[in-house]
């Protein structure tokens, strides 16, 4: 029995009668209809509005299938009792040891049992100490019987007009939305379950280290910026426009836009100056210059692009005023992909700008971070960056890997650097940066970076990995 026999059994008997009483009532085939699917139909009916319905309830004692058979056709007893005929010869019954003759000793019987099933068929009222025997002899049940009250509903009609559920763009744009019925959205339905969703390894340990800053008092900078100008990624970096790093094998340059128009013109003469002839106490690269070598647009390699654009803000200031920054970003370079090694990665970056700070202000502050990490045995090797001077690489011992590791970093930035933005020369800025991958493949067992970033990344693994949380001290 399909849903559209019901439907249509349902409409054309409103139209016929203006209203149904009871919908256990109707037939189809000369069968009673199953009330759950008219229920469906009628649910489906009202969204429409073409029908209004009133659910009734009724709790009632029902014959189960051996009480419905014992009304039809007698009870056990009685059955047995109308095959043995009259007289004294009676029957054999093979199944009955010895064969044993079973005959009449009375004329009739009444099928009591019988008798009160079929009352109860027919919905006839009985004593409840008879209902509960029944029921003790698993001949009848309890059960509550639902039925519907039906009347016409305001857009009544013989058929069901289906109404549209989803604007497309093709409904958009070929203007058919203004004929077309849609179905009103129910805001009281559940809807699916859906699953919470899951942060990433990257995102837990990101966080930790985030916080670490924030309780030392940094500033968080705006690193929402992809793409630089190689004048804030480079050249106010003291880099010179020769130096390997620019080339097209380690860096991403943009085709379109190809260049930025929005460097502080003062500023770039400034830097072109340092850059040629020198000052502060240097004297250059002693090479010639290009602005539109500056000028040209890259995914940034470094966050410390960002960090140049703050310290020169700092410089504008009327009154400088100390600072700490921090930054946690993703940067580009063109490296050739390995185990440890992708075309994008996280750099994590802290700076310092005081009056007279000095390359044991910037151990004292490194000890101090990687102590709230839990690492307090910490080597420091003298290294070179372009754009620190002196600089150091910072090796951390790991009790679980049992060796020295590389963690980051580090340096004091040159005045080649700040002299140009207009610092005073006895601001001195300390910095130093570390990768976020290399901690969190750490922390995780991640032994192949690109099982931790990219299209390989095992999402079952990001679900069930659990909450970063660093031995802080």
């Amino acid at each position: 029995m399909s849903n559209d026999t019901i439907q249509n059994l349902i409409l054309v008997s409103l139209d016929r009668d203006g209203k149904i009483e009871n919908t256990s009532d109707l037939r189809v085939d000369g069968k009673p209809v199953d009330q759950q699917l008219v229920l469906g139909v009628l649910k489906r009916l009202d969204t429409h509005e073409m029908v209004k319905y009133e659910t009734l309830e009724k709790e009632e004692w029902l014959l189960t299938d051996e009480g419905l058979e014992i009304a039809e056709k007698g009870s056990h007893e009685a059955v047995v009792f109308a095959l043995v005929p009259a007289g004294s010869d009676g029957t054999s019954v093979a199944a009955i040891q010895d064969s044993a003759t079973v005959i009449r000793l009375v004329d009739s019987i009444e099928d009591l049992t019988c008798t009160e099933l079929q009352l109860v068929r027919d919905g006839k009222a009985l004593k409840e100490d008879t209902l509960k025997e029944l029921k003790k002899r698993k001949l009848v049940d309890k059960s509550k019987r639902m039925w519907f009250s039906v009347i016409k509903g305001p857009a009544f009609a013989l058929s069901l007009h289906k109404l549209a559920t989803d604007l497309t763009h093709e409904v958009v744009q070929s203007k058919a939305w203004q004929t077309m019925q849609f179905k009103e959205y129910n805001f009281n339905a559940v809807g699916q379950p859906t699953q919470g969703g899951h942060l990433h390894p990257l995102l837990k340990v990101r966080e930790e280290f985030r916080h670490v800053f924030l309780e030392m008092g940094f500033t968080e900078m705006p690193t929402n910026r992809f793409v630089e100008s190689s004048f804030w990624n480079f050249d106010t970096l003291f880099q010179p426009q020769q130096h390997p790093s620019r080339d097209a094998h380690d860096t991403f340059f943009l085709k379109s836009p190809a260049s930025c128009n929005t460097i502080p013109a003062d500023y770039l003469q400034r830097t072109k100056e340092i850059h040629e002839v020198g000052g502060f106490g240097s004297l250059g690269h002693r090479c010639e210059w290009a602005e539109v070598e500056a000028k040209k647009n890259i995914l940034r390699t470094h966050t410390t692009a960002i960090s140049s654009q703050m310290l020169y803000k700092l410089a504008q200031q009327p009154k400088f005023k100390p600072s700490k920054y921090f930054s946690i970003d993703r940067v580009f370079r063109n490296e050739t992909l390995d185990a440890t090694h992708l075309a994008e990665f996280h750099q994590i970056e802290g700076l310092v700008a005081d009056y007279n700070l000095t390359l044991g202000d910037l151990i004292g502050m490194l000890k101090e971070f990687f102590k709230k990490m839990g690492m307090t045995k910490l080597r420091f090797k003298p290294a070179f960056n372009p754009y620190t001077e002196p600089s150091m690489e910072v090796f951390a011992y790991h009790d679980g890997l049992a060796k020295w590791i590389e963690v980051g970093n580090s340096g004091v930035f040159r005045p080649e650097m700040l002299g140009p933005m207009g610092l005073d020369e006895n601001v001195t800025v300390i910095a130093w940066g570390l990768s976020l991958e290399r901690p969190t493949m750490i922390k995780y067992g991640v032994s192949n970076i690109r099982n931790l970033f990219g299209h390989k990344v095992d999402l079952a693994q990001v679900q069930s990995n659990p909450a970063c949380r660093l031995d802080k001290l």
